[in-house]
């Protein structure tokens, strides 16, 4: 996650030092919390949660008797786990249901920090749920914030409230909940107006709304690129309007994640969402324990089960999980899991829930261009089904034809046929790792000269 890119090799540079150590002296704790000290204020973390995060982690760790098994570094880790895990929240703090339906839910937030694409994204996430949103267009004064959440709801199949540009944004937010009622929504999200900074106006304004609608939620979007400067924003609407909860947005961009292991010591209030990606899916429920595991490269495989449950088809998971054991994938099979796969959003994003592999420096270098994918497909696709189940028949002419119709070149064609042959050859070896073949085979694969490689990378 590139939030927390720069910390997660600082900290883990930090561990690694420990490991060789045979026991933890106080000299070894303190020179190493001076380290995690620079590193959470070089992610921008608030100087007063750094020194309190330090302080915890100091005192647990001096003294610490070793658990069987666990080496200095192990245990420094395991306590810096749990301290961050707190220092986050400690569980994931669900988004709250009224007792007497629609649920109402208040967006709030300064301009920019992507509040209207926010509310559209909590939308499809209930409708998974089997929920009935409604969606409420009460920013009257940003040009097109209307269209631009009538646009949204229909992505989303989500019924967009309107009353249009001249009414009362109070007045909206209110005949809109009644609406909701006649209608069976069960949620209401209002989508309220921004401004560039906080000012009495905004702040009068989102008062009246909260007065007249009683929402259940008032959730804050907040910029996770703006560092600091969202903790401060977060404290302030916090102070004004006692909100119940934070989403961050825009933590898959280069910023250093220090919002997020800040806003909830300063506000008291919880993460509840985490914005990944522009896309109208790319909202995920925030886990505190996960997201620590994830910085302390130790990844989050349960997020990752989550994706695939949801994302995956059952009964072609199985079917596939067979014809690896038995060694009859074809290329045929390769094209439908390159497309199951991206289902679950971005490569990049999957690979760095795998325990090890959000610091591996090929990781880092290799940007997975959908480009680079869309081309394999377009290999495929020019293939004859006999050419898919059997490449062994795919002569030069044969080659040269596919490269012709993919709009690509014979090395292309060549460099994937043999990249697939070295994929099924691994798939082979991965159907024993059930049993104790699977640590030697993962070592086998951390030492092997080129890693594993995706076409074209």
């Amino acid at each position: 996650m590139a939030a927390f890119e720069g910390l997660s090799s600082r900290l883990q540079s930090v561990f690694g030092k420990l490991r060789g150590k045979g026991k933890l002296t106080e000299d070894d704790v303190t020179e190493a919390m001076r380290e995690v000290r620079l590193a959470l204020l070089e992610a921008d973390v608030n100087f007063k949660v750094v020194k309190d995060f330090v302080a915890k982690v100091k005192e647990q760790a001096i003294g610490q008797t070793l658990e069987k098994g666990f080496n200095p570094g192990m245990t420094v880790v395991n306590i810096v786990n749990k301290e961050l895990t707190e220092l986050m929240g400690g569980t994931h703090a669900k988004l709250a249901r009224s007792n007497r339906s629609p649920t109402v839910i208040m967006m709030v937030g300064l301009q920019g920090a992507g509040k209207t694409t926010t509310t559209a994204k909590l939308a499809k996430m209930l409708i998974k749920q089997n929920h009935r949103p409604l969606l409420v267009a009460a920013d009257v004064y940003r040009p097109a914030a209307i269209k631009q959440l009538q646009v949204l709801g229909e992505q989303v199949k989500a019924p967009v409230f309107t009353l249009g540009d001249k009414a009362n944004p109070v007045d909206i937010a209110k005949q809109a909940v009644e609406h909701a009622k006649e209608h069976h929504n069960d949620y209401v999200i209002i989508d309220t107006a921004g401004r560039l900074h906080i000012d009495e106006t905004l702040m009068g304004e989102l008062h009246n709304i909260r007065e007249e609608t009683k929402p259940d939620e008032i959730l804050l979007v907040v910029d996770a690129m703006t560092g600091q400067d969202a903790v401060n924003v977060a404290e302030h609407f916090n102070g004004q309007l006692e909100i119940t909860g934070v989403v961050l947005t825009k933590l898959d961009g280069d910023t250093r994640g220090g919002a997020a292991l800040s806003v909830k010591a300063v506000t008291g209030k919880p993460i509840k969402f985490a914005a990944l990606g522009e896309k109208v899916d790319a909202l995920e429920p925030f886990h505190p324990e996960r997201m620590a595991s994830r910085i302390l490269g130790m990844g989050d495989m349960l997020s990752l089960i989550e994706k695939a449950q949801a994302n995956i088809d059952e009964d072609k998971a199985k079917e596939m999980e067979r014809k690896f054991r038995k060694a009859e994938f074809t290329l045929e099979d390769f094209l439908e899991q390159m497309q199951q796969v991206k289902k679950l959003g971005p490569l990049e994003n999957i690979l760095e829930m795998l325990p090890g592999m959000g610091n591996m420096k090929q990781l880092k270098d290799a940007k997975i261009d959908p480009k680079q994918m869309a081309r394999v497909e377009a290999i495929v696709l020019s293939m004859t089904k006999a050419e898919k189940q059997k490449p062994e028949i795919l002569n030069a002419k044969r080659r040269q034809r596919i490269a012709k119709g993919s709009g690509t070149t014979v090395q292309d064609v060549n460099r994937l046929l043999k990249q697939f042959e070295e994929m099924k050859k691994m798939m082979k070896q991965f159907s024993g790792m059930m049993g104790g073949k699977g640590n030697k085979m993962l070592k086998k694969m951390g030492k092997g000269k080129g890693g594993m490689r995706f076409p074209f990378g």
